[in-house]
């Protein structure tokens, strides 16, 4: 191989970061090499990253292996004793062109571009756009805020300078990352939050067409966010929330910031603002003295939140969290849990398509044959399109998992 390679797991704001690496890689002159950028939420993740290290090596046995991200972060030596591994960097390293240079050369000095923006992103319709880093709270089942530090965020003007460049370079919708997205502002001057940041920076490109959000933490949507659901067109109607559980014992354990009820009247107000909205949310099966009328509450908040894209997660102890100290379910227990969870999930994501077919939506046109709805469903259709660019569709048919478009332009 001469290409660098980078293999990336876990969120979005890992792939966003996996373009700064590619970056940071090229300027540094680095060939031959493989870079894993782990994620630290599951031990599931931790396995197949150590897969993907050792499979690496076999198909590549001269290349230069570096690993970073989360979990590398957290147990660098743990990653440092593999034998495939030649180098291991943290998560600020990570994105320094200095960190991928010759051994005895880290101190030449090598432009960085600023706050780790990045200009495109390869064989992707959509730009994916960091605004925030870090996480103040210390939900108990997790070990992201040790690997990610607190919460910063990037001011308005670089926010919106990234983006018109991105517009520029022809990405017609931008998707706003970050590790707690909805704790925006709180370290700027003035504290604007997530809502007042979207709304400035939609007003400052108006040539942007497609904005759409990362995760949101339903104790934290403020009223501009809200306003903006409810009349700005380009904020795309898909809302993912960071829900975790359905039962309020669980979520007092878990150190959640809202109720039940309160992510219930969530997902009811985004309808009422935007009835085409279709919503999302993060579950995870089988947390530390979960018992089974506990799970039915999170299995019964699908269909009372009408949930039509679901990520479960089985619970994973993550050693220095306080979950980890709480009393463990068996891990059989947690499996079989989790597989109720997806196999919900999965029949109101069908639902939900079965209700879209007739309608019409602007489609993302992601490769040929595929592309995505306003509300974030895959389309899949017959007729050539160019990746990157926007169709009207009428939505004829759905499989359970995707729906089928016909163009009406």
């Amino acid at each position: 191989m001469s290409e660098t390679e980078i293999i990336t797991f876990g969120c979005r704001l890992n792939a966003f970061e996996s373009e700064v690496i590619r970056r940071a890689a090229a300027a540094a002159g680095l060939r031959d090499a493989v870079i894993v950028n782990t994620c630290a939420v599951t031990a599931e993740a931790e396995r197949q990253a150590r897969q993907a290290i050792r499979r690496a090596r076999r198909m590549h046995p001269e290349a230069t292996i570096i690993v970073t991200g989360c979990a590398a972060e957290l147990a660098p030596e743990r990653y440092a004793a593999l034998p495939e591994v030649n180098r291991v960097l943290g998560n600020r390293a990570k994105l320094r062109p200095q960190s991928y240079l010759p051994e005895g050369l880290a101190s030449v000095d090598l432009a960085e571009t600023a706050g780790h923006l990045v200009d495109g992103f390869a064989g992707k319709s959509r730009a994916f756009l960091q605004v925030q880093q870090g996480c103040d709270h210390r939900c108990t089942f997790c070990i992201i805020p040790y690997a990610r530090g607190p919460s910063r965020s990037v001011p308005i003007g670089r926010v919106a300078g990234q983006a018109r460049r991105l517009v520029a370079a022809g990405y017609r919708e931008i998707v706003l990352t970050g590790v707690d997205l909805t704790a925006y502002g709180g370290d700027l001057p003035g504290a604007p939050s997530i809502g007042q940041m979207v709304r400035r920076l939609l007003a400052a490109v108006p040539e942007l067409e497609r904005l759409r959000l990362s995760s949101l933490d339903p104790a934290e949507i403020d009223v501009a966010l809200w306003d903006l659901l409810a009349g700005e067109k380009r904020l795309m109607p898909h809302l993912h929330l960071s829900l975790q559980a359905g039962d309020d014992l669980i979520l007092k354990r878990m150190k959640r910031r809202h109720s039940r009820a309160e992510a219930i009247a969530v997902a009811g107000r985004a309808r009422a603002l935007r009835p085409e909205v279709a919503l999302g949310a993060d579950l995870i099966a089988g947390f530390p003295t979960e018992t089974e009328d506990m799970f039915r509450r999170s299995l019964d908040l699908l269909a009372e939140c009408e949930l039509a894209f679901v990520h479960v997660f089985p619970y994973s102890a993550r050693p220095g969290t306080p979950a980890a100290r709480m009393p463990q379910l068996p891990n059989p227990l947690v499996k079989e849990r989790a597989a109720r969870l997806r196999a919900a999930g999965e029949a109101a994501l069908a639902a939900e398509l079965s209700s879209r077919v007739g309608s019409e939506t602007d489609v993302l046109i992601e490769r040929p044959g595929i592309g995505r709805a306003e509300f974030y469903a895959a389309v899949r259709f017959a007729a050539a399109g160019d990746p990157g660019s926007v169709r009207r569709m009428r939505l004829v048919g759905s499989n359970g998992k995707s729906l089928a478009g016909v163009s009406v332009q």
